[in-house]
C-alpha cells in the first residue's frame, strides 16, 4: 500500500471494539507479575482485567487511595482469560479481594464467590449493577458501546460541506456518502480490523443482541431450529459488512489490518451507529452498557475484615473526586454513576454517554460462551478474506450453537 494512502484520515473505521479511547492511559501490561498476588502484608489486592488502564491503576490510583485512606493497594493483571486465571487463584486458595471481570463471569464466579453489596450506597447511583440470585454482586466499572467510528473533519474536508452523522439512517445512505467520498478523491473510506474478538464478539454478535427475546433466539439456535441465512437481522448486518468490505482500506490484504494502523489512519474519531436497511425499534441505537464489573470475594480465603476493606474501596471508587476524575479524565471512560459529573475527556466516550443518557443503548448479551469470539471470529475472518460465502458463514454459526446444546 502506498505510504500516502496509509497516512490518509479514514472516514469510517469499523472499530467493533468496545468504544472508548485509552490513549491517555497508555498501553502497558502489568509489571511482570502476571497475576501473582504475593505482596505486602495488609495490602488490598485487586485483579484488573482491563490492560489499557493497568499502569495508571497500579500507580496513580493505588497511590492516591493509600494517601487518602492509609490502606495500601496492589493491582494485578494477567494475560490469561479471566475465568481461567481466577479459577487458578481459587484452586490455590489465594484469591484477590476485588476482581474485575466480564458480565458473563458474574453468573459463575461471582455467583459462587461474590459478596452481597445490595445495601451499599453506590447501588442507587447506577442503572448498571448486576444482581444474581437476589444479590447485587456486580459493580460496574464503566459504560461502553460498539459501532462505526468516523472522522468528521476528513469527511468535511473531502466534500467541502458540513457533515451530519444523523443524515446516515440506512445502509443506502452510508453507501451513497462512501461513493461521494471516492469521487472526491478519498480512495478507500473504510477500514475493517481483522481481530477475531472484533469481528466475532463486537460485530457479528449484534444480530443476536438486536431482538426482543435474545434468550429465546439463542435457545432456537441451540435446538437447531433457527435458520440464520433466512434471518433478517443477520442479513442486514452482513449487507452492511459487505459495503464496508467494498470500500475497505485493506481490501485484498485483510491480514495486514492491524488495529494500530487503522487507528493511526483514522487519527481522530467519534462514534456512530451501524447503518442497516432494517428500520425497527433498534434503528439508530448502539449495543452497549456496563463493561467490566468488580465483585468482592467472599470465599473462605478472604476474611470479613478484608471484605469490608474491599467494599470501602468500591465506595470510594464510585464517589470520591479522585476516582471520578481518574475514570472520566485520566482514562476517558464513561462513568456508570449518576453522581459523577466530571466531563469525559474522550470524544468517543462523550458520544457513548450521549447514547446512554438518551436511553439509546441495546443491552449486551452476557450469555455468549467463552470461545464464541474466537470460533465465530475465525469464521468472520474467512468471510472477510473471501474464503467462504454468506451461506457457509450462516451454517458455521448454526453448527456452533447446536454444539452448545
Amino acid at each position: 500500500m502506498k505510504k500516502s494512502t496509509v497516512k490518509k484520515l479514514l472516514v469510517a473505521m469499523l472499530s467493533f471494539a468496545m468504544i472508548f479511547a485509552m490513549a491517555a492511559c497508555g498501553g502497558g501490561s502489568s509489571s511482570g507479575d502476571e497475576g501473582s498476588s504475593e505482596g505486602a502484608a495488609g495490602a488490598l489486592k485487586i485483579f484488573n482485567s482491563k490492560m489499557e488502564i493497568q499502569d495508571v491503576f497500579e500507580g496513580e490510583l493505588a497511590d492516591a487511595y493509600e494517601a487518602e485512606t492509609g490502606v495500601p493497594v496492589e493491582v494485578y493483571y494477567s494475560s490469561d482469560t479471566v475465568a481461567a486465571h481466577l479459577s487458578t487463584k481459587y484452586a490455590s486458595k489465594d484469591p484477590y479481594a476485588v476482581n474485575m471481570v466480564d458480565e458473563k463471569d458474574l453468573y459463575s464466579l461471582a455467583k459462587e464467590y461474590g459478596a452481597d453489596m445490595s445495601d451499599m450506597d453506590w447501588v442507587k447511583d447506577t442503572n448498571y449493577a448486576v444482581t444474581v440470585d437476589g444479590k447485587v454482586v456486580g459493580y460496574p466499572v464503566c459504560v461502553e458501546a460498539r459501532g462505526v467510528i468516523y472522522n468528521a473533519t476528513a469527511i468535511e474536508n473531502a466534500l467541502g460541506e458540513k457533515f451530519d452523522p444523523a443524515s446516515i439512517k440506512t445502509l443506502d445512505d452510508f453507501k451513497a456518502i462512501c461513493d461521494k467520498l471516492v469521487k472526491a478523491g478519498m480512495e478507500t473510506p473504510t477500514s475493517i480490523m481483522k481481530e477475531d474478538w472484533s469481528l466475532g464478539a463486537h460485530y457479528l454478535a449484534q444480530f443476536i443482541e438486536e431482538r426482543e427475546d435474545v434468550d429465546g433466539y439463542v435457545a432456537s439456535l441451540k435446538a437447531g431450529e433457527a435458520k440464520v441465512i433466512e434471518d433478517a437481522k443477520f442479513n442486514a448486518l452482513m449487507d452492511t459488512f459487505d459495503v464496508l468490505k467494498e470500500y475497505n482500506m485493506w481490501k485484498g490484504q485483510e491480514g495486514s489490518a492491524e488495529r494500530e494502523l487503522s487507528e493511526q489512519a483514522l487519527a481522530e474519531g467519534k462514534i456512530a451507529f451501524i447503518p442497516q436497511n432494517v428500520q425497527d425499534d433498534y434503528t439508530g441505537k448502539l449495543v452497549g452498557g456496563g463493561s467490566k464489573y468488580f465483585y468482592v470475594d467472599a470465599s473462605e480465603g478472604t476474611s470479613a475484615e478484608t471484605q469490608q476493606a474491599a467494599k470501602d474501596f468500591l465506595a470510594w471508587f464510585a464517589s470520591s473526586e479522585t476516582a471520578q476524575k481518574f475514570v472520566s479524565e485520566t482514562c476517558g471512560m464513561v462513568s456508570p454513576f449518576g453522581s459523577n459529573t466530571v466531563t469525559c475527556t474522550d470524544d468517543l466516550g462523550a458520544s457513548v454517554k450521549g447514547f446512554a443518557d438518551a436511553d439509546m443503548l441495546i443491552p449486551n448479551y452476557p450469555g455468549f460462551p467463552d470461545d464464541h469470539y474466537s470460533v465465530i471470529g475465525a469464521e468472520m475472518q474467512k468471510y472477510l478474506a473471501g474464503q467462504c460465502t454468506r451461506e457457509e458463514l450462516a451454517t458455521a454459526i448454526e453448527n456452533y450453537w447446536k454444539a452448545q446444546a
